[in-house]
């Protein structure tokens, strides 16, 4: 500290009193920045004993380094010796309110203000944005009589910070036709406003302007335009340095990024963002730990992205640093960190410690909402997740797909279709994904009838056609027997992905169209360019397997990792051992088991077991019953099987041995389960259960039937 205050001791304020304020103001700012308060305190001390203090600047330097430090006492007394008289005092306190959260105080201070100034509007509009008061803002903004390029910029900012982008650009061509020139700072917020629409026409224009203003090498327009570019379908970079416009091309604009002569905080945010958001999260925390290791400070959003690519790799140690890292801060009740942490603790199952962030957050908003309810869902605490559900404030399209896509993953299907028809009479409009949530629901369940009227819902309102809607279409139509309703919205589907193509093929496969998915395949080969993933082949491999078609299911198995760059997993093997057991090739399937480099599944010793049955193989049979009992001990499917075996053989003795072991291990055959749909609500019945409401009368009808049924 004493090197600190050697330089300002060692000039005579009398003399040279000019160095000697130049001196303390700039000491005083340091201290500012940096957070040095007991620095400060003593330099206060220091000028209220030569009578500097009272020096208007130099009060109001005292005052914003107590303003940052939060001091109240010290700021009252300032403010007191002002007598609430001074313009620049009160906007400091204004801006103070705002970073403080306290936007109340802040309007009530602006309101009682005798004059106020450019600036004095500007921090109160820019502030009200900042925290999603959109109509007070802008009530604010069209009282303004400074509106100049500032108070402009901080609206249209403030727009596309949340979320109104077509807000945004008409408010910026009021701006022109009103002869206020933009600045770069306006540029970057339009450029970023046409990204997030996705109007690369409007961004080409704008990149005009921003060339004709002068303003293509300031550093933040060309970060926004680099972002831009990374939004935008397919252009040549060559283009983008030409007229700084998009291209979407991740390796392309990582490689601009990499030529760059000069980067910021904002550069590396773009790219952190853009690397976490296309599902490249490893990429995206190299490039955090690159930018910290350069000395660039991570800003807010910066934070956010690589706290999101943590939660998706389930990083939960790595995360807790950077939560340290940002409490140290100040930061961590932002609510863009926020939701980032409590997606992160959720995905990481630490629930608990998601909510206490969740509380800690002083203005939420509904993005934090529905982090903490999809975290509680996913962690399968579903009636903290209704609870909370039914607090959010203002739900939207995404609160209600959070709650839905909760009760799916549950597995509580009759829940999804419950509060879908909740969401419904709200009036809210549903969105894809929910749509899509829904529709798996019903074919979880088997319920064509509700199926087909999500599908009316949908035709009504125009989306039928879209890529993820279409492909949860044809799969709950396919798991619902109507094969035909599902190749029809495949095929008038103008867009197929490898869902699409996955979902068909093995909707044709599982509902006994075998040759049919065989077919599809080799088309999707022929006409698409998608490749085919495992679960495909799996379906090929299984259509192969219930046509008789071995050669062709060993030709396909056998080309996985040769030609299709896939490593065969257990249930591929399993099809294998299943293919070559329905043909009567034993031997073989036991022998292809022995040769699976890992454990094989319980699965595959139950197609052997199964097909031993099939052609009374004993001996084999009894090889692969202790194999599957050793894997699969509290199963019973093994010993079932295996004394069917002895019993189509006539070996009784040996299935009452199998009996008796099952009794002595407390197992039990399963019951068979059957479901029917009758007015919109699924009844389910299983083998000699009698726990069904209408149990009586459906038995009584059985017996009146099965009487008929012998005088005929």
């Amino acid at each position: 500290m004493a090197t600190t205050f050697r330089t300002l001791l060692a000039i005579d304020p009398k003399k040279s009193f000019r160095a000697y304020a130049q001196t303390c103001v700039s000491l005083l700012k340091k201290f500012s920045n940096q957070g040095l308060i007991t620095q400060g305190n003593v330099l206060h001390a220091h000028l209220i004993k030569t009578g500097f203090s009272s020096q208007r600047y130099i009060a109001i330097k005292l005052l914003i380094l107590y303003l940052n430090c939060r001091k109240f006492a010290e700021i009252d007394q300032i403010v007191k010796e002002f007598d609430g008289s001074d313009l620049v005092v009160s906007n400091c306190m204004i801006s103070a309110y705002v970073q403080w959260g306290n936007l109340d105080q802040a309007r009530l201070l602006f309101d009682e203000m005798p004059e106020r100034n450019e600036v004095s509007w500007s921090a109160l509009i820019s502030g009200l944005m900042k925290y999603g008061r959109v109509e007070e803002s802008m009530w604010y903004f069209e009282r303004n009589p400074f509106q100049n390029v500032v108070s402009w910029t901080a609206a249209i900012s403030g727009f596309v910070r949340n979320g109104l982008n077509f807000e945004a650009l008409k408010l910026f061509f009021r701006l022109l036709e009103s002869g206020v020139r933009p600045n770069d700072v306006t540029f970057t917020s339009v450029v970023r406003a046409c990204g997030e629409l996705g109007d690369f026409g409007l961004g080409m224009s704008i990149l005009g302007l921003v060339v004709k203003a002068g303003f293509e090498h300031y550093l933040s327009v060309s970060n926004s335009l680099i972002t831009l570019s990374l939004r935008m379908d397919v252009v040549s970079w060559t283009a983008i340095l030409d007229a700084y416009v998009e291209t979407g091309d991740l390796r392309e604009a990582r490689r601009i990024f990499d030529e760059m002569p000069e980067r910021n905080e904002i550069s590396w945010s773009a790219m952190i963002a853009r690397y976490s958001q296309s599902g490249y999260a490893e990429e995206a925390l190299k490039l955090f730990s690159k930018m910290v290791q350069e000395g660039f400070k991570p800003n807010i959003s910066c934070f956010a992205c690589t706290l999101s690519a943590l939660a998706s790799l389930r990083a939960l140690s790595a995360g807790i640093n950077i939560h340290g890292r940002v409490t140290k801060i100040g930061i961590d009740k932002d609510v863009f960190i926020g939701s980032s942490l409590i997606d992160l603790y959720c995905k990481c199952g630490k629930p608990d410690d998601g909510r206490l962030v969740f509380d800690l957050i002083l203005e939420k908003n509904v993005v934090c909402w529905n982090s903490m309810v999809g975290g509680y869902s996913i962690n399968g605490r579903l009636e903290e997740t209704e609870e909370l559900f039914e607090l959010i404030p203002e739900k939207n399209d995404v609160s209600w797909g959070t709650i839905i896509a909760g009760y799916l993953e549950n597995e509580q299907c009759e829940k999804v279709l419950e509060v879908f028809n909740t969401l419904l009479v709200s009036g809210q409009t549903p969105n894809k994904s929910t749509f899509s949530s829904v529709l798996c629901a019903c074919a979880s369940i088997a319920s064509l009838d509700k199926g087909m009227n999500v599908h009316g819902k949908i035709i009504k309102l125009g989306i039928q056609y879209d890529i993820f809607v279409g492909t949860a279409l044809t799969d709950m139509y396919a798991k619902c027997g109507d094969i035909g309703s599902s190749k029809q919205v495949f095929e008038r589907m103008p867009e197929k992905n490898e869902i699409s193509w996955t979902v068909m093929i093995q909707g044709l496969a599982e509902s006994g169209f075998a040759e049919e998915s065989l077919i599809l395949f080799e088309e999707m080969e022929r006409t698409s360019e998608v490749a085919p993933n495992e679960l495909m082949l799996l379906s090929v491999l299984f259509a192969c397997s219930h046509c008789g078609l071995v050669d062709k299911g060993l030709w396909y198995f056998n080309s996985m990792e040769k030609v299709y760059g896939i490593k065969p997993k257990g249930k591929h093997y399993t099809c294998v051992v299943d293919l070559l057991s329905r043909s009567g090739r034993l031997y073989e399937a036991e022998e292809f088991i022995r040769t699976i480099p890992f454990q094989p599944e319980a699965n595959a010793w139950a197609a052997l077991l199964s097909g031993c049955k099939k052609y009374k193989d004993e001996k084999i049979a009894e090889r692969t019953a202790k194999k599957l009992w050793q894997l699969a001990e509290n199963n019973s499917a093994g010993y079932v099987l295996l004394s069917n075996i002895y019993a189509s053989a006539g070996r009784w003795i040996d299935v009452s041995n199998i009996r008796k072991l099952m009794r002595e291990k407390g197992l039990k055959k399963s019951g068979g389960c059957s479901w029917v749909e009758v007015r919109n609500q699924v009844h389910s019945f299983y083998s000699e259960d009698g726990s069904h409401s209408q149990s009586d009368e459906i038995y009584g009808t059985l017996q009146l039937l099965r009487s008929e049924m012998l005088v005929l």
